[in-house]
């Protein structure tokens, strides 16, 4: 069996786990194959890439129907909605943002790691790993790859950290967002993230 023949089966006739685990076997055995990893941990990773998948589709999905149906306006009043103010200090860039309550917002794609703070109010966050409630003050760390939805409980203040000697707010952004899921850094961090699983 051929790659293209495993992807068009893939994308066309999925197999149940059970299939999937006599195919690795037979397949394993047939070519004799050394695997470095057992079928579940394999089961595991292709479970991680099609959810990963999955909710980078249907985000782009949404996010081209939320601004067809004017979910979304502007930029000129979305950055009336959301003012931003930008700081810097030694090799930092501090991004703040202000977000007001009942906003539903798509974020850019993050190409890479940093820290944010959730310095005030409350928020509804939707990623590849599910719903997460948050309420100030709150900390965490951003991956590559990472895209959100957001929903605004409360008026929201929103502060990211980059660490960059550029402080030209462009060419920052041109650093640290990604055009597509496609990008490198992105692509870079799946393949750590899966590597760690095995």
């Amino acid at each position: 069996m051929k790659l293209e023949d495993i992807k068009n089966q893939v994308e066309t006739q999925p197999l149940t786990k059970e299939q999937s685990k006599e195919q690795f076997i037979k397949y394993t055995n047939d070519l004799g194959i050394k695997h470095s990893f057992d079928f579940e941990e394999a089961w595991e990773i292709g479970q991680e890439i099609r959810k990963r998948k999955d909710f980078r589709e249907k985000i782009k999905e949404l996010e081209k129907k939320g601004f067809d149906n004017n979910i979304w306006d502007s930029k000129e009043n979305s950055d009336k909605l959301n003012p931003v103010k930008h700081s810097f200090a030694d090799g930092c860039y501090i991004r703040e943002i202000f977000n007001p309550a009942d906003e539903l917002l798509v974020t850019a794609i993050h190409k890479k790691e940093h820290p944010f703070f959730l310095m005030q109010g409350e928020m509804s966050i939707l990623t590849e790993d599910g719903i997460k409630h948050l309420k100030a003050p709150h900390h965490g760390i951003t991956k590559p790859g990472t895209k959100r939805i957001i929903y605004t409980h409360t008026d929201c203040i929103f502060v990211t950290v980059h660490a960059t000697d550029e402080t030209d707010v462009a060419k920052i952004e041109k650093q640290v967002i990604a055009k597509d899921f496609n990008d490198p850094l992105v692509t870079a961090e799946d393949v750590r993230l899966l590597k760690n699983k095995i």
